[in-house]
């Protein structure tokens, strides 16, 4: 079984060059060339003699990944891959071009267990998780476009299909390799990692010290109408996600934003604001308010202009960072998981 470079440690990497029996500078440079000049093939490892090369390509590889659909947006600010790893998953990654430079959105999971009602991406469960290669595999096809047009990535987020705290192992090694000096040398305070609330998968990033942005989805001012929209909430409710949460936020140092979206006549009255208020007030907390995006699957509305905007001035007047999140992508299927669904509806 070849091993696949783009998802091991760089420790694991410089293990396997010894058993070579090649100087330890040849794993930093091979380690170079996978994570920061992000090649796909060891033929371009250009400091490498044509023998090393060989002997790599003999034992080595790359996670495979194909674009099969490319969305763009009329406005070109946003684009949207499909894309299949070597196995037939599908995943989506999304690029989006704002003032304060790119942000690439990734999925951590093809599919996903957690059956939130209003979500794409549970329409057909969990099919499995990604690998720590596969991750970085999405990361690199858009910097390797942005590369191409003198740009590169500024912000990630994990926040695609999947919960990537049901992946958290992958994700970890993902994360460690992108924000080595020798990788990406990504500042982990560019990443942004977003869940439904896996109170054990938060306490371990709580352990292991990294001050990533986490971002919940909250999207309900109480337990009963979370409880509804997302089943997680009945294991692990509202009021024990928030308390761990809040130590998140005083161990990072990191303010946790909560994603909360707005669907017509469930979530998004006056009432509900005031609940969510006495929930978040004096916390180290933010909200970030998201007009839902239709699901033709699902029955949920997006909520009117008028209460999105009572809403957001409910929250603004109690103290509390409050944001409307800029709409972007909306003639691309942009809601998670959508794209995924309709490639797999229509084989």
């Amino acid at each position: 079984m070849r091993l696949l470079i783009d998802g091991i440690r760089k420790e694991e990497l410089s293990r396997f060059i010894k058993t070579l029996n090649w100087p330890q500078f040849r794993s930093r440079q091979i380690y170079q060339w996978v994570f920061s000049k992000c090649v796909t093939n060891i033929s371009e490892m250009t400091n490498l003699s044509k023998e090393m090369q060989k002997k790599l390509q003999e034992s080595c590889g790359f996670s495979a990944l194909d674009v099969i659909k490319v969305q763009v947006s009329k406005e070109e600010n946003t684009k949207k891959w499909l894309c299949e790893f070597s196995d037939g998953a599908r995943v989506e990654m999304v690029l989006m071009r704002h003032s304060f430079g790119n942000s690439l959105c990734i999925s951590t999971q093809a599919g996903c267990a957690m059956g939130c009602l209003f979500c794409a991406s549970t329409l057909n469960g969990l099919e499995r998780n990604l690998t720590a290669g596969e991750l970085f595999a999405q990361v690199r096809l858009a910097q390797k476009e942005l590369f191409s047009q003198g740009e590169k990535l500024n912000n990630l987020i994990l926040m695609g299909t999947g919960e990537p705290l049901h992946n958290l192992k992958e994700v970890l090694v993902f994360l460690e390799n992108i924000h080595d000096p020798e990788g990406m040398n990504f500042s982990y305070r560019r990443v942004t990692l977003s869940t439904c609330g896996i109170i054990p998968g938060i306490t371990e990033l709580i352990e292991a010290k990294l001050p990533i942005n986490l971002a919940i989805s909250l999207h309900a001012s109480n337990d009963g109408v979370r409880s509804e929209l997302m089943p997680i909430n009945r294991t692990y409710p509202m009021s024990e996600l928030i308390e761990i949460a809040q130590k998140y936020a005083e161990s990072s140092g990191r303010r946790i934003t909560y994603e909360y979206l707005l669907i017509e006549n469930l979530n998004d009255q006056k009432r509900h604001a005031e609940e969510l208020i006495a929930l978040l007030k004096g916390k180290l907390a933010s909200v970030n308010l998201i007009p839902y995006n239709p699901v033709q699957e699902k029955s949920f509305k997006r909520s009117k202009d008028k209460d999105i905007q009572l809403f957001y001035k409910l929250i603004e007047k109690s103290g509390i960072p409050v944001s409307i999140r800029r709409e972007m992508g909306k003639d691309i299927d942009a809601a998670c998981g959508q794209l995924r669904f309709n490639s797999k509806k229509g084989e």
